[in-house]
């Protein structure tokens, strides 16, 4: 598994299950949220997320917003791996961008999340814990390096001439 400080974060290999392909023969996109899901996992993890965290804590990660972009199409058996790289955090909030990475080299498909850490007792949005606060922090400044995304924050719509 990758460290928290790798730049970015790349979670285990993926493998495109039957039952995720549509009747077109390649993945259905609903399974692409599944996969982006599935890879962000470790990285929130290393944050100090998860299911652990929620158990013990009573704290978690909700998703806001998620926006994918697919690229290029995947089939059953493919292998892939989610790169998760930290855009940007504060105390409640936690952007991130992602890509499904083929095992060939090529993307597959991105995506980009606001996630809000919740206190689940409300739940309600709270302020992240101090310690898993340094964790995100650590994490930040590891990718701090990385440049940014050119697909971060694009308007989605129809492009019209004149």
């Amino acid at each position: 598994m990758t460290t928290i400080l790798a730049a970015p974060f790349a979670s285990d290999p993926i493998i495109v299950k039957p039952e995720w392909i549509d009747y077109n023969g390649h993945l259905n996109m609903a399974y692409y949220n599944v996969i982006f899901d599935t890879g962000v996992d470790s990285c929130y993890a290393a944050m100090g997320f998860g299911p652990n965290y929620a158990a013990e804590r009573k704290m978690t990660t909700y998703t806001a917003e998620f926006h994918v972009r697919y690229v290029r199409e995947i089939k059953e058996g493919d292998i892939v791996t989610v790169t998760t790289q930290l855009i940007d955090f504060d105390e409640k909030r936690i952007h991130t961008y992602q890509e499904i990475v083929h095992s060939d080299g090529w993307i597959s498909a991105t995506g980009e999340g606001l996630g809000l850490h919740v206190d689940m007792s409300g739940p309600r949005v709270a302020a992240m814990p101090d310690d898993v606060y340094a964790k995100v922090k650590a994490m930040h400044e590891a990718h701090a390096a990385l440049p940014r995304p050119a697909t971060i924050g694009k308007p989605i719509g129809i492009r019209r001439k004149g």
